[in-house]
């Protein structure tokens, strides 16, 4: 009837889901069994029998000969397996160090490599301006040489018996020259550059050039006692060492005496 027709249906459709996940990790022979509970196989009831005691017979042929292999492991085939998992592990844990010390190396070599790039731009702005400035110092001091020729000259006028007017005219010529140069120390002063004087100082061959030496004993061996070039600072670097004189023939510098006594 329909009704034992449909119960048929709906437990062959349980029975199926339920073989599914199993069926899909067997051979193929194993899904003609669970239609053969339901009668729709078209194989005789000896083949059917037939099919479904091979694979037990197969699986039990197989565990047995797996039981054969196991009991085929001799104690020392056990101890040669262990040692070579050993082995296996000390050369992986080998590898891993390796694999860390290179990683260590390349991320340490990555951070030179950053703060390398980042000091070389940081100076690359701050010395930028190095050439420019160094072509603008022989104007500098020209203009200096200017205010002091200026003021030597005006110094030696007599006031009283000018009767051309040179004397307002130079004063002028003077407050301009001086403004000039004060303008451009103030420029200079913006950049970073520095400009230094070094006379009465002791020498210091990375900021001075020595032109001349001069014999005077009232003052110690190795002081500032004349000044050609004042020097100038590029930020801590030296733009231009001044030119100077040295004194020569005076007491030397005695070293500084260690404190505590004996």
């Amino acid at each position: 009837s329909n009704l034992q027709t449909t119960n048929a249906v709906m437990v062959l459709f349980s029975e199926w889901t339920m073989y599914v996940p199993y069926m899909l990790n067997q051979p193929l022979r194993y899904s003609s069994n669970i239609f053969q509970r339901f009668g729709f196989s078209s194989s005789t009831p000896q083949q059917n029998d037939k099919e479904v005691h091979e694979p037990k017979d197969q699986e039990s042929t197989a565990h047995e000969s797996n039981g054969t292999e196991d009991l085929d492991l001799s104690k020392e085939d056990l101890v040669k397996l262990v040692f070579e998992k050993d082995e296996l592990l000390t050369s992986k844990d080998e590898e891993i160090k390796d694999m860390k010390d290179k990683v260590l190396r390349s991320y340490a070599e990555m951070e030179n490599v950053i703060a390398r790039t980042k000091r070389e731009s940081e100076n690359s702005k701050k010395y930028a301006v190095q050439n420019f400035s160094k072509s603008l110092l022989d104007v500098a001091d020209n203009l200096a040489r200017a205010s002091s020729v200026v003021k030597e000259s005006f110094s030696k006028l007599d006031t009283s018996e000018d009767s051309s007017g040179a004397v307002p005219l130079l004063k002028t010529l003077l407050e301009g020259v001086d403004m000039t140069d004060k303008q451009l120390g103030e420029v200079f002063k913006k950049f970073g550059v520095e400009r230094f004087d070094p006379l009465n100082e002791k020498f210091d061959p990375d900021k001075h050039f020595a032109l001349f030496q001069i014999p005077d004993p009232s003052k110690p061996s190795g002081t500032v006692a004349s000044v050609v070039k004042v020097g100038y600072m590029l930020h801590d670097r030296v733009l231009r060492p001044a030119e100077v004189g040295v004194t020569e023939g005076g007491p030397s510098e005695e070293p500084e005496e260690k404190s505590g006594g004996e």
